[in-house]
C-alpha cells in the first residue's frame, strides 16, 4: 500500500500534507533559484531525507544487533550542479555516533546506514560522501 502526500502550490510555495498523519510542511525555492529561501527547498528535503533515513536505519539495526547507541546526529551538505540541468550533484554527510560500541560495531552501523531506501533511490548521478565519528 502506498502513502498519499498532497501538495498545493501558492505562488512559489508548495504546502505538503502527509496523508496518514496530517503533518504539514512547506517548501520554497532557494535564493539562487529565484525563491526567498525562507523554508526548505524540495532538494533540501531530499538531502535531509538521506540523513534522516540513514539515522533511522542505524537505530533499527543497532537495536536488533544489540549494539549500544545512545544517540546519532548528522549534518548534510547539499551541492547542486554548476551547469544545467539543475540537480543535486553531491551530498556530504557527517555522522556523529554517541556510542560505546567497538570499532567493528561502528563499521557495521555505517554499513547499515548505506542500505537506507533514500540512498538507494538516489541513483549513480548523485555522489554521496560520508564520514563517521564518535560523539
Amino acid at each position: 500500500m502506498g502513502v498519499s502526500i498532497r501538495g498545493t502550490l501558492e505562488g512559489t510555495q508548495v504546502t505538503l500534507v502527509h496523508g496518514p498523519s496530517g503533518a504539514v510542511l512547506a517548501t520554497v525555492p532557494p535564493v539562487d533559484n529565484g525563491g526567498d529561501g525562507s523554508r526548505f527547498s524540495p532538494t533540501d528535503l531530499c538531502a535531509a531525507s538521506l540523513g534522516a533515513c540513514a539515522a533511522t536505519i542505524v537505530a533499527l539495526y543497532a537495536a536488533r544487533a544489540g549494539i549500544p547507541l545512545e544517540g546519532l546526529s548528522f549534518e548534510v551538505v547539499k551541492e547542486m550542479t554548476a551547469s544545467p540541468p539543475r540537480r543535486i550533484a553531491r551530498l556530504t554527510v557527517a555522522f556523529r555516533a554517541k556510542t560505546s560500541c567497538t570499532d567493528e560495531e561502528l563499521r557495521k552501523l555505517a554499513a547499515a546506514s548505506r542500505s537506507c531506501p533514500v540512498r538507494l533511490s538516489l541513483g549513480e548521478d548523485v555522489e554521496v560522501v560520508e564520514t563517521w565519528e564518535r560523539a
